[in-house]
Protein backbone atom coordinates (compact mmCIF):
# COMPACT_ATOMS: atom_id res chain seq x y z
CA UNK A 1 0.00 0.00 0.00
CA UNK A 2 1.09 3.72 -0.98
CA UNK A 3 -0.38 7.06 -0.53
CA UNK A 4 0.35 9.11 -3.62
CA UNK A 5 0.21 13.05 -2.92
CA UNK A 6 0.71 15.84 -4.99
CA UNK A 7 0.52 19.59 -4.97
CA UNK A 8 -1.23 20.97 -8.14
CA UNK A 9 -3.37 23.87 -7.20
CA UNK A 10 -3.54 24.74 -10.71
CA UNK A 11 -5.24 21.86 -12.49
CA UNK A 12 -8.86 21.17 -11.68
CA UNK A 13 -8.84 17.17 -12.19
CA UNK A 14 -5.58 14.85 -11.60
CA UNK A 15 -4.95 11.55 -12.16
CA UNK A 16 -2.78 8.78 -10.90
CA UNK A 17 -1.65 7.05 -13.98
CA UNK A 18 -0.40 3.45 -12.67
CA UNK A 19 -0.05 -0.09 -14.22
CA UNK A 20 -2.18 0.67 -16.97
CA UNK A 21 -4.39 2.18 -15.44
CA UNK A 22 -6.35 6.17 -14.78
CA UNK A 23 -7.28 6.70 -11.12
CA UNK A 24 -8.72 9.90 -9.71
CA UNK A 25 -6.97 11.50 -6.94
CA UNK A 26 -9.19 13.20 -4.27
CA UNK A 27 -8.53 16.81 -3.69
CA UNK A 28 -7.46 17.89 -0.22
CA UNK A 29 -7.04 20.92 1.00
CA UNK A 30 -5.05 24.15 -0.13
CA UNK A 31 -4.39 22.79 -3.71
CA UNK A 32 -2.83 18.92 -2.16
CA UNK A 33 -4.27 15.78 -3.91
CA UNK A 34 -3.83 12.39 -2.53
CA UNK A 35 -4.73 8.71 -3.34
CA UNK A 36 -4.05 5.74 -1.70
CA UNK A 37 -3.32 2.68 -3.49
CA UNK A 38 -3.50 -1.07 -1.71
CA UNK A 39 -0.96 -3.12 -4.84
CA UNK A 40 1.77 0.02 -4.68
CA UNK A 41 4.80 0.08 -3.31
CA UNK A 42 8.84 0.33 -3.28
CA UNK A 43 9.65 0.07 -7.31
CA UNK A 44 6.18 1.00 -8.29
CA UNK A 45 6.42 3.12 -11.30
CA UNK A 46 3.31 5.58 -12.14
CA UNK A 47 3.09 9.02 -13.38
CA UNK A 48 0.21 12.03 -12.67
CA UNK A 49 -2.08 13.84 -15.87
CA UNK A 50 -3.12 16.92 -15.06
CA UNK A 51 -6.52 17.75 -16.48
CA UNK A 52 -6.78 14.92 -18.91
CA UNK A 53 -3.12 15.71 -20.02
CA UNK A 54 -0.24 13.61 -21.14
CA UNK A 55 1.39 11.78 -17.92
CA UNK A 56 3.74 13.86 -16.10
CA UNK A 57 6.62 12.79 -13.34
CA UNK A 58 6.02 13.64 -9.88
CA UNK A 59 7.78 16.94 -8.96
CA UNK A 60 8.85 15.07 -5.98
CA UNK A 61 9.77 12.07 -7.55
CA UNK A 62 12.41 9.79 -5.90
CA UNK A 63 13.64 8.03 -9.05
CA UNK A 64 13.25 8.51 -12.74
CA UNK A 65 14.73 5.32 -14.07
CA UNK A 66 14.04 6.51 -17.63
CA UNK A 67 14.75 10.23 -17.42
CA UNK A 68 13.23 13.25 -17.25
CA UNK A 69 10.01 12.27 -19.33
CA UNK A 70 9.18 8.68 -17.92
CA UNK A 71 7.68 7.62 -14.66
CA UNK A 72 8.12 8.03 -11.41
CA UNK A 73 9.38 5.03 -9.21
CA UNK A 74 8.17 4.71 -5.26
CA UNK A 75 11.45 4.23 -2.80
CA UNK A 76 11.37 3.46 0.22
CA UNK A 77 14.19 5.59 1.65
CA UNK A 78 13.74 3.20 5.02
CA UNK A 79 15.01 -0.11 3.28
CA UNK A 80 18.46 1.33 2.86
CA UNK A 81 21.03 -1.11 4.95
CA UNK A 82 22.74 1.80 6.31
CA UNK A 83 26.61 1.00 8.56
CA UNK A 84 27.25 4.47 9.54
CA UNK A 85 25.52 4.67 12.72
CA UNK A 86 28.52 6.01 14.19
CA UNK A 87 29.08 8.44 11.75
CA UNK A 88 28.81 12.47 13.35
CA UNK A 89 29.89 13.93 10.59
CA UNK A 90 32.85 16.49 10.25
CA UNK A 91 33.88 20.17 11.35
CA UNK A 92 33.75 22.86 8.24
CA UNK A 93 36.38 24.44 9.72
CA UNK A 94 39.74 22.51 9.32
CA UNK A 95 38.64 20.12 6.29
CA UNK A 96 39.97 19.97 2.81
CA UNK A 97 37.23 19.26 0.20
CA UNK A 98 37.29 17.78 -3.12
CA UNK A 99 35.21 18.29 -5.85
CA UNK A 100 34.33 15.79 -8.11
CA UNK A 101 31.74 15.27 -10.81
CA UNK A 102 30.73 11.61 -11.02
CA UNK A 103 30.38 11.50 -14.76
CA UNK A 104 34.20 12.15 -15.24
CA UNK A 105 36.18 10.85 -12.09
CA UNK A 106 35.73 7.16 -12.73
CA UNK A 107 36.03 5.35 -16.27
CA UNK A 108 32.68 4.02 -15.33
CA UNK A 109 31.19 7.48 -14.68
CA UNK A 110 28.74 6.22 -12.04
CA UNK A 111 28.46 6.45 -8.37
CA UNK A 112 29.95 3.05 -7.69
CA UNK A 113 32.75 4.19 -9.94
CA UNK A 114 33.84 6.93 -7.48
CA UNK A 115 33.72 4.24 -4.92
CA UNK A 116 36.10 2.48 -6.36
CA UNK A 117 38.93 5.65 -6.22
CA UNK A 118 37.99 5.92 -2.61
CA UNK A 119 41.13 4.63 -1.41
CA UNK A 120 43.17 7.38 -3.46
CA UNK A 121 41.29 9.86 -1.78
CA UNK A 122 42.02 8.35 1.42
CA UNK A 123 45.54 8.07 1.20
CA UNK A 124 45.12 11.56 -0.27
CA UNK A 125 44.25 12.84 2.89
CA UNK A 126 40.80 14.47 2.09
CA UNK A 127 38.27 15.14 4.53
CA UNK A 128 35.11 15.71 2.00
CA UNK A 129 33.98 14.95 -1.24
CA UNK A 130 31.48 17.42 -3.20
CA UNK A 131 29.36 16.14 -6.16
CA UNK A 132 28.90 18.43 -8.25
CA UNK A 133 24.66 18.39 -9.03
CA UNK A 134 22.98 14.58 -9.25
CA UNK A 135 20.14 15.21 -9.46
CA UNK A 136 18.26 13.98 -12.75
CA UNK A 137 18.89 16.39 -15.57
CA UNK A 138 18.22 15.95 -19.04
CA UNK A 139 20.18 13.21 -21.07
CA UNK A 140 22.92 10.66 -19.63
CA UNK A 141 25.74 12.85 -19.03
CA UNK A 142 26.17 16.90 -18.29
CA UNK A 143 27.29 18.58 -15.65
CA UNK A 144 23.96 18.70 -13.63
CA UNK A 145 22.65 22.27 -12.97
CA UNK A 146 19.84 21.86 -14.95
CA UNK A 147 18.39 19.68 -13.21
CA UNK A 148 14.85 19.17 -12.79
CA UNK A 149 13.61 16.01 -10.87
CA UNK A 150 15.10 18.09 -7.05
CA UNK A 151 14.39 14.68 -5.36
CA UNK A 152 15.81 11.87 -7.75
CA UNK A 153 19.58 10.91 -8.07
CA UNK A 154 20.55 10.63 -11.68
CA UNK A 155 19.57 7.26 -13.42
CA UNK A 156 22.90 6.90 -15.20
CA UNK A 157 25.06 7.35 -12.09
CA UNK A 158 22.93 4.95 -10.41
CA UNK A 159 19.81 6.51 -8.70
CA UNK A 160 18.53 6.59 -5.39
CA UNK A 161 20.63 3.32 -4.25
CA UNK A 162 23.81 4.15 -5.57
CA UNK A 163 24.10 7.65 -3.82
CA UNK A 164 23.26 5.50 -0.71
CA UNK A 165 26.02 3.36 -1.04
CA UNK A 166 28.62 6.09 -1.86
CA UNK A 167 27.83 7.94 1.04
CA UNK A 168 27.77 4.38 3.12
CA UNK A 169 31.33 3.63 2.08
CA UNK A 170 32.71 6.96 2.42
CA UNK A 171 31.17 7.60 5.48
CA UNK A 172 33.66 4.07 6.55
CA UNK A 173 36.34 5.34 5.38
CA UNK A 174 36.09 8.51 7.33
CA UNK A 175 35.23 10.88 4.61
CA UNK A 176 31.97 13.20 4.34
CA UNK A 177 30.07 13.78 1.68
CA UNK A 178 28.78 17.53 0.36
CA UNK A 179 26.07 17.99 -2.61
CA UNK A 180 25.90 20.82 -4.57
CA UNK A 181 22.37 21.66 -5.05
CA UNK A 182 20.23 24.12 -7.27
CA UNK A 183 17.27 25.76 -6.35
CA UNK A 184 17.79 29.33 -8.07
CA UNK A 185 16.07 27.85 -11.69
CA UNK A 186 15.53 24.27 -13.30
CA UNK A 187 16.60 23.43 -16.22
CA UNK A 188 14.94 24.13 -19.82
CA UNK A 189 14.11 19.88 -20.76
CA UNK A 190 11.60 18.42 -18.53
CA UNK A 191 11.05 21.22 -16.11
CA UNK A 192 6.91 20.59 -15.94
CA UNK A 193 6.47 22.27 -12.39
CA UNK A 194 4.77 25.07 -13.86
CA UNK A 195 1.62 22.74 -15.01
CA UNK A 196 1.41 21.91 -11.19
CA UNK A 197 1.42 25.32 -9.72
CA UNK A 198 2.88 28.94 -9.41
CA UNK A 199 6.46 27.59 -8.67
CA UNK A 200 7.44 30.43 -10.78
CA UNK A 201 6.50 33.62 -11.00
CA UNK A 202 7.63 36.86 -13.12
CA UNK A 203 7.72 39.08 -9.86
CA UNK A 204 11.59 38.34 -10.04
CA UNK A 205 14.21 37.56 -13.04
CA UNK A 206 17.23 36.02 -13.36
CA UNK A 207 19.44 34.98 -15.82
CA UNK A 208 16.88 31.86 -16.53
CA UNK A 209 13.66 33.77 -16.88
CA UNK A 210 10.96 34.10 -14.09
CA UNK A 211 12.69 33.31 -10.84
CA UNK A 212 11.11 30.87 -8.62
CA UNK A 213 8.12 31.98 -6.51
CA UNK A 214 9.22 32.30 -2.88
CA UNK A 215 7.74 35.73 -1.61
CA UNK A 216 4.72 35.80 -4.05
CA UNK A 217 1.06 34.42 -3.75
CA UNK A 218 1.00 30.49 -3.04
CA UNK A 219 4.90 30.45 -2.02
CA UNK A 220 4.41 29.23 0.97
CA UNK A 221 4.38 25.38 -1.07
CA UNK A 222 7.33 26.20 -3.21
CA UNK A 223 9.39 27.60 -0.14
CA UNK A 224 8.27 24.12 1.49
CA UNK A 225 9.25 22.00 -1.70
CA UNK A 226 13.03 23.50 -1.97
CA UNK A 227 13.36 23.33 1.81
CA UNK A 228 12.12 19.71 2.34
CA UNK A 229 14.53 18.80 -0.46
CA UNK A 230 17.58 20.22 1.29
CA UNK A 231 16.19 18.04 4.15
CA UNK A 232 15.94 14.92 1.96
CA UNK A 233 19.40 14.65 1.07
CA UNK A 234 20.57 15.63 4.57
CA UNK A 235 18.27 13.18 6.33
CA UNK A 236 17.72 9.97 3.62
CA UNK A 237 20.72 10.18 1.97
CA UNK A 238 22.81 11.00 5.09
CA UNK A 239 24.44 13.92 3.54
CA UNK A 240 26.66 16.21 5.67
CA UNK A 241 26.43 19.07 4.05
CA UNK A 242 25.30 21.47 0.69
CA UNK A 243 26.63 23.51 -1.25
CA UNK A 244 23.93 25.85 -2.25
CA UNK A 245 24.53 27.15 -6.36
CA UNK A 246 24.14 30.69 -7.09
CA UNK A 247 22.77 31.75 -4.03
CA UNK A 248 22.85 35.79 -5.35
CA UNK A 249 19.92 34.48 -7.77
CA UNK A 250 17.53 33.14 -5.49
CA UNK A 251 15.45 36.26 -5.06
CA UNK A 252 13.08 36.88 -2.02
CA UNK A 253 11.70 39.78 -0.89
CA UNK A 254 10.23 37.82 2.68
CA UNK A 255 10.87 39.19 6.20
CA UNK A 256 12.70 35.54 6.41
CA UNK A 257 14.65 35.06 3.36
CA UNK A 258 14.41 31.33 2.84
CA UNK A 259 18.21 30.59 2.96
CA UNK A 260 17.56 31.93 6.45
CA UNK A 261 14.57 29.43 7.18
CA UNK A 262 16.93 26.56 5.54
CA UNK A 263 19.84 27.27 7.82
CA UNK A 264 17.47 26.88 10.53
CA UNK A 265 15.43 24.00 9.37
CA UNK A 266 19.07 22.49 9.11
CA UNK A 267 19.73 23.18 12.22
CA UNK A 268 17.06 21.69 13.57
CA UNK A 269 18.02 18.33 12.02
CA UNK A 270 21.40 18.26 13.00
CA UNK A 271 19.95 18.73 16.81
CA UNK A 272 17.99 15.94 16.22
CA UNK A 273 20.37 13.50 14.51
CA UNK A 274 23.46 14.57 16.36
CA UNK A 275 25.29 14.65 13.27
CA UNK A 276 27.10 17.87 11.77
CA UNK A 277 25.89 19.03 8.65
CA UNK A 278 26.12 22.54 7.21
CA UNK A 279 24.99 25.19 4.15
CA UNK A 280 27.62 26.88 1.75
CA UNK A 281 26.30 29.42 -0.32
CA UNK A 282 28.14 30.21 -3.31
CA UNK A 283 27.42 34.02 -4.33
CA UNK A 284 29.48 36.53 -6.21
CA UNK A 285 28.11 39.47 -3.96
CA UNK A 286 30.72 39.58 -1.36
CA UNK A 287 28.44 39.91 1.38
CA UNK A 288 29.00 38.96 4.39
CA UNK A 289 25.10 38.70 5.50
CA UNK A 290 25.21 34.98 3.68
CA UNK A 291 27.61 33.85 6.71
CA UNK A 292 26.55 35.81 9.28
CA UNK A 293 25.14 34.89 12.55
CA UNK A 294 20.51 35.61 12.43
CA UNK A 295 21.39 37.48 15.65
CA UNK A 296 24.09 39.93 13.74
CA UNK A 297 21.18 40.37 10.68
CA UNK A 298 22.54 37.44 8.19
CA UNK A 299 21.14 34.28 7.03
CA UNK A 300 22.91 31.85 9.32
CA UNK A 301 24.94 29.73 6.15
CA UNK A 302 28.19 28.64 7.13
CA UNK A 303 30.40 29.03 4.53
CA UNK A 304 30.73 30.93 1.32
CA UNK A 305 32.48 30.28 -2.23
CA UNK A 306 35.13 33.11 -2.39
CA UNK A 307 36.03 33.01 -5.98
CA UNK A 308 38.28 36.52 -5.76
CA UNK A 309 40.73 34.01 -4.14
CA UNK A 310 41.10 31.90 -6.99
CA UNK A 311 41.31 35.20 -9.52
CA UNK A 312 43.97 36.56 -7.39
CA UNK A 313 46.13 33.97 -7.45
CA UNK A 314 45.34 32.80 -10.90
CA UNK A 315 46.15 35.89 -12.56
CA UNK A 316 49.36 36.87 -10.46
CA UNK A 317 50.82 32.60 -12.03
CA UNK A 318 49.60 33.30 -15.54
CA UNK A 319 49.35 36.73 -16.25
CA UNK A 320 45.91 36.46 -17.54
CA UNK A 321 44.05 39.44 -17.49
CA UNK A 322 40.83 39.44 -19.91
CA UNK A 323 37.37 38.99 -18.95
CA UNK A 324 37.61 39.85 -14.82
CA UNK A 325 40.82 39.16 -14.60
CA UNK A 326 41.13 42.71 -15.53
CA UNK A 327 40.97 43.16 -11.64
CA UNK A 328 43.40 41.26 -10.79
CA UNK A 329 47.31 40.40 -11.20
CA UNK A 330 49.31 42.33 -8.72
CA UNK A 331 51.38 40.76 -6.13
CA UNK A 332 49.30 43.57 -3.58
CA UNK A 333 45.91 41.64 -4.72
CA UNK A 334 46.94 38.67 -4.19
CA UNK A 335 47.83 39.59 -0.24
CA UNK A 336 44.56 40.93 -0.05
CA UNK A 337 43.33 37.41 -1.30
CA UNK A 338 46.25 35.72 1.08
CA UNK A 339 44.34 37.92 4.63
CA UNK A 340 40.62 38.21 4.12
CA UNK A 341 39.63 35.69 0.67
CA UNK A 342 37.78 39.01 -1.26
CA UNK A 343 39.40 41.04 -2.55
CA UNK A 344 36.44 43.91 -3.49
CA UNK A 345 35.01 44.84 -0.51
CA UNK A 346 33.89 48.28 -1.23
CA UNK A 347 36.10 48.83 -3.71
CA UNK A 348 36.08 49.83 -7.10
CA UNK A 349 36.10 47.11 -9.37
CA UNK A 350 36.98 48.03 -13.26
CA UNK A 351 35.73 44.96 -14.73
CA UNK A 352 32.42 45.51 -13.14
CA UNK A 353 32.74 49.06 -13.45
CA UNK A 354 31.19 49.91 -9.74
CA UNK A 355 32.06 49.98 -6.68
CA UNK A 356 31.74 46.22 -5.31
CA UNK A 357 31.13 44.29 -2.06
CA UNK A 358 31.27 44.75 1.80
CA UNK A 359 34.53 44.61 4.00
CA UNK A 360 34.10 40.99 5.50
CA UNK A 361 34.98 42.23 8.64
CA UNK A 362 35.48 39.58 11.74
CA UNK A 363 34.37 37.15 9.85
CA UNK A 364 37.00 34.41 10.24
CA UNK A 365 38.59 32.15 7.57
CA UNK A 366 35.98 29.01 7.54
CA UNK A 367 33.52 31.09 6.57
CA UNK A 368 35.36 31.18 2.98
CA UNK A 369 35.62 27.68 0.77
CA UNK A 370 38.63 28.70 -1.63
CA UNK A 371 40.35 26.62 -4.38
CA UNK A 372 43.17 26.97 -7.13
CA UNK A 373 41.33 25.24 -9.28
CA UNK A 374 37.40 24.31 -9.89
CA UNK A 375 34.77 23.43 -12.07
CA UNK A 376 33.78 26.37 -13.04
CA UNK A 377 37.23 28.25 -13.13
CA UNK A 378 38.28 25.39 -15.21
CA UNK A 379 34.83 24.32 -17.32
CA UNK A 380 33.92 27.82 -18.31
CA UNK A 381 37.12 28.37 -20.15
CA UNK A 382 36.42 28.24 -24.18
CA UNK A 383 38.78 24.63 -23.89
CA UNK A 384 38.64 23.49 -20.30
CA UNK A 385 42.21 24.32 -19.61
CA UNK A 386 42.93 23.13 -16.25
CA UNK A 387 45.94 25.96 -14.78
CA UNK A 388 49.11 23.36 -15.38
CA UNK A 389 48.04 23.98 -19.20
CA UNK A 390 48.13 27.27 -18.49
CA UNK A 391 51.45 27.74 -16.63
CA UNK A 392 54.86 25.40 -15.39
CA UNK A 393 54.60 23.06 -12.59
CA UNK A 394 56.56 25.22 -9.97
CA UNK A 395 54.07 27.73 -10.55
CA UNK A 396 51.22 24.64 -9.65
CA UNK A 397 53.55 23.97 -6.43
CA UNK A 398 53.15 27.34 -5.79
CA UNK A 399 49.31 27.29 -5.75
CA UNK A 400 49.10 24.35 -3.89
CA UNK A 401 51.71 25.28 -1.22
CA UNK A 402 48.95 29.10 -0.41
CA UNK A 403 46.18 26.62 -0.82
CA UNK A 404 46.67 24.32 1.90
CA UNK A 405 48.50 26.83 4.16
CA UNK A 406 45.63 29.10 3.97
CA UNK A 407 43.18 30.04 7.11
CA UNK A 408 40.34 29.20 4.80
CA UNK A 409 38.81 25.87 3.55
CA UNK A 410 40.56 24.61 1.09
CA UNK A 411 38.62 22.74 -2.06
CA UNK A 412 40.56 20.43 -4.36
CA UNK A 413 39.11 19.59 -8.22
CA UNK A 414 39.28 16.11 -9.18
CA UNK A 415 42.59 15.67 -11.12
CA UNK A 416 44.32 18.76 -9.90
CA UNK A 417 46.18 16.76 -7.06
CA UNK A 418 48.52 15.03 -9.70
CA UNK A 419 48.38 18.50 -12.57
CA UNK A 420 45.39 16.03 -14.76
CA UNK A 421 45.99 16.86 -18.38
CA UNK A 422 42.53 16.35 -19.29
CA UNK A 423 40.52 19.10 -19.50
CA UNK A 424 37.36 19.83 -18.31
CA UNK A 425 34.54 21.09 -21.00
CA UNK A 426 31.06 22.27 -20.69
CA UNK A 427 29.03 18.95 -22.18
CA UNK A 428 25.24 18.28 -22.35
CA UNK A 429 23.16 15.45 -23.58
CA UNK A 430 19.94 16.78 -24.54
CA UNK A 431 17.76 14.68 -26.95
CA UNK A 432 16.08 17.67 -28.39
CA UNK A 433 17.74 18.65 -31.55
CA UNK A 434 16.72 21.81 -30.87
CA UNK A 435 17.61 22.66 -27.56
CA UNK A 436 20.80 20.82 -28.24
CA UNK A 437 21.63 23.18 -30.59
CA UNK A 438 20.66 26.40 -29.25
CA UNK A 439 22.97 24.82 -26.50
CA UNK A 440 25.81 24.99 -28.23
CA UNK A 441 25.65 28.08 -29.96
CA UNK A 442 24.62 30.13 -26.74
CA UNK A 443 27.75 28.62 -25.58
CA UNK A 444 30.01 29.68 -28.26
CA UNK A 445 28.98 33.43 -27.87
CA UNK A 446 29.57 33.66 -24.13
CA UNK A 447 33.50 34.29 -24.21
CA UNK A 448 33.51 37.39 -26.51
CA UNK A 449 34.76 39.24 -23.27
CA UNK A 450 38.29 36.40 -23.04
CA UNK A 451 38.79 36.89 -26.50
CA UNK A 452 38.29 33.13 -27.36
CA UNK A 453 36.82 32.77 -30.83
CA UNK A 454 33.30 30.57 -31.05
CA UNK A 455 35.10 27.86 -33.32
CA UNK A 456 37.59 27.31 -30.36
CA UNK A 457 34.62 26.13 -28.04
CA UNK A 458 33.82 22.21 -28.36
CA UNK A 459 29.99 21.61 -28.80
CA UNK A 460 28.77 20.50 -25.59
CA UNK A 461 26.52 18.01 -27.10
CA UNK A 462 28.86 15.35 -28.86
CA UNK A 463 29.47 12.72 -26.62
CA UNK A 464 33.66 13.23 -27.76
CA UNK A 465 33.56 16.39 -25.17
CA UNK A 466 32.34 14.25 -22.66
CA UNK A 467 34.99 11.49 -23.51
CA UNK A 468 37.54 14.19 -23.23
CA UNK A 469 37.02 15.42 -19.87
CA UNK A 470 37.26 11.71 -17.83
CA UNK A 471 39.85 11.57 -15.91
CA UNK A 472 42.76 9.56 -17.29
CA UNK A 473 44.10 7.85 -13.99
CA UNK A 474 47.25 6.40 -15.34
CA UNK A 475 47.92 10.61 -14.84
CA UNK A 476 48.34 9.55 -11.25
CA UNK A 477 51.31 7.09 -11.25
CA UNK A 478 52.85 9.34 -14.55
CA UNK A 479 53.10 12.36 -12.52
CA UNK A 480 53.17 11.15 -9.08
CA UNK A 481 55.72 13.83 -7.86
CA UNK A 482 52.89 16.24 -7.97
CA UNK A 483 51.00 13.75 -6.15
CA UNK A 484 53.67 13.31 -3.17
CA UNK A 485 53.37 17.72 -3.29
CA UNK A 486 49.85 17.58 -2.44
CA UNK A 487 50.00 14.81 -0.10
CA UNK A 488 52.46 16.35 1.88
CA UNK A 489 51.24 19.65 2.31
CA UNK A 490 47.85 17.51 3.49
CA UNK A 491 49.65 16.27 5.86
CA UNK A 492 51.55 19.14 6.66
CA UNK A 493 48.13 20.84 7.41
CA UNK A 494 47.25 18.27 9.39
CA UNK A 495 50.00 17.97 11.68
CA UNK A 496 50.45 21.84 12.13
CA UNK A 497 47.44 22.88 14.50
CA UNK A 498 48.62 26.79 13.68
CA UNK A 499 47.29 25.64 9.81
CA UNK A 500 43.89 24.94 10.57
CA UNK A 501 43.00 27.99 13.12
CA UNK A 502 40.61 29.68 11.09
CA UNK A 503 41.26 33.03 12.62
CA UNK A 504 42.55 35.55 10.32
CA UNK A 505 44.39 37.88 12.98
CA UNK A 506 47.79 36.51 12.62
CA UNK A 507 48.57 36.67 8.68
CA UNK A 508 50.89 38.89 8.01
CA UNK A 509 52.15 39.36 3.82
CA UNK A 510 54.97 40.54 2.47
CA UNK A 511 56.02 41.05 -1.46
CA UNK A 512 58.12 42.87 -3.27
CA UNK A 513 56.05 43.51 -6.73
CA UNK A 514 59.43 43.95 -8.68
CA UNK A 515 61.60 41.51 -7.70
CA UNK A 516 58.97 39.15 -7.53
CA UNK A 517 58.44 37.55 -4.39
CA UNK A 518 56.46 36.79 -1.98
CA UNK A 519 56.09 35.66 1.90
CA UNK A 520 53.25 34.31 3.67
CA UNK A 521 53.15 34.07 7.47
CA UNK A 522 50.54 31.94 9.94
CA UNK A 523 51.22 32.32 13.49
CA UNK A 524 54.39 29.93 13.30
CA UNK A 525 54.45 28.78 9.85
CA UNK A 526 55.94 31.09 6.76
CA UNK A 527 55.59 30.14 2.90
CA UNK A 528 58.16 31.95 0.73
CA UNK A 529 57.56 31.77 -3.02
CA UNK A 530 59.35 33.12 -5.83
CA UNK A 531 57.79 34.49 -8.84
CA UNK A 532 60.63 36.47 -10.12
CA UNK A 533 64.01 35.50 -11.97
CA UNK A 534 67.04 34.55 -10.36
CA UNK A 535 67.59 33.63 -6.61
CA UNK A 536 66.25 35.64 -3.98
CA UNK A 537 67.03 36.06 0.00
CA UNK A 538 64.87 36.89 2.07
CA UNK A 539 64.80 37.76 6.00
CA UNK A 540 61.97 35.67 8.24
CA UNK A 541 63.22 36.34 11.08
CA UNK A 542 62.46 33.27 13.51
CA UNK A 543 62.03 30.47 10.72
CA UNK A 544 64.49 28.47 10.30
CA UNK A 545 62.90 25.06 9.74
CA UNK A 546 62.41 24.29 6.46
CA UNK A 547 59.18 21.95 6.57
CA UNK A 548 58.70 21.59 2.80
CA UNK A 549 60.16 22.73 -0.37
CA UNK A 550 58.93 22.06 -4.36
CA UNK A 551 62.84 21.96 -4.74
CA UNK A 552 66.05 20.77 -3.35
CA UNK A 553 67.37 24.76 -4.36
CA UNK A 554 65.61 26.10 -1.37
CA UNK A 555 67.89 26.60 1.66
CA UNK A 556 67.98 28.20 5.11
CA UNK A 557 70.85 29.71 6.83
CA UNK A 558 69.82 31.15 10.22
CA UNK A 559 67.18 34.08 9.28
CA UNK A 560 67.69 33.83 5.57
CA UNK A 561 66.24 31.85 3.53
CA UNK A 562 67.33 31.38 0.02
CA UNK A 563 64.22 30.87 -3.05
CA UNK A 564 65.67 30.27 -6.37
CA UNK A 565 62.84 31.28 -9.20
CA UNK A 566 60.27 29.09 -9.80
CA UNK A 567 60.10 28.15 -6.36
CA UNK A 568 58.03 27.32 -3.07
CA UNK A 569 59.35 26.34 0.43
CA UNK A 570 57.27 26.00 3.59
CA UNK A 571 59.29 26.99 7.12
CA UNK A 572 58.12 26.50 10.65
CA UNK A 573 59.78 28.23 13.67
Amino acid sequence: MHLFRVWAPGPERVDLLIGGRVLPMVPGEAGWWELEVEDAGPATRYLFSLDGGPGRPDPRSAFQPEGIDGPSEVVDHAAFAWTDRAWRGIPLAGSVLYELHVGTFSPEGTFAGAVGRLDHLVALGIDAVELLPVAEFSGDRGWGYDGVDLFAPHHAYGGPEGLKALVDAFHAAGIAVVMDVVYNHLGPAGNYLPEYGPYFSPRHKTNWGDALNFDGPDSGEVRRFVIDNALCWLRDYHIDGLRLDAVHAIVDDSAVHLLEQMAAEVKALCASTGRTMFLIAESDLNDPKFVRPVEAGGYGLDASWADEWHHALHAALTGERTGYYEDFGPLSVLAKALKQAWVYDGTWSQHRRRVHGRPPGDLPGDRFVVSTQNHDQVGNRAVGERLGALTNEGRLKMAAALLLTSPFVPLLFQGEEWAATTPFLYFTDHPDPELGRAVSEGRRGEFASFGWEPEQVPDPQERATFEASKLDWREAQDHAGMLDWYTRLIALRRSQPSLTDPRRESIRVSFDEEAGWLVYRRNDVAVVLNLGGGVVSVSLGGFERLLLASDSGVEVSGDLVSIPAGTVGVLGR
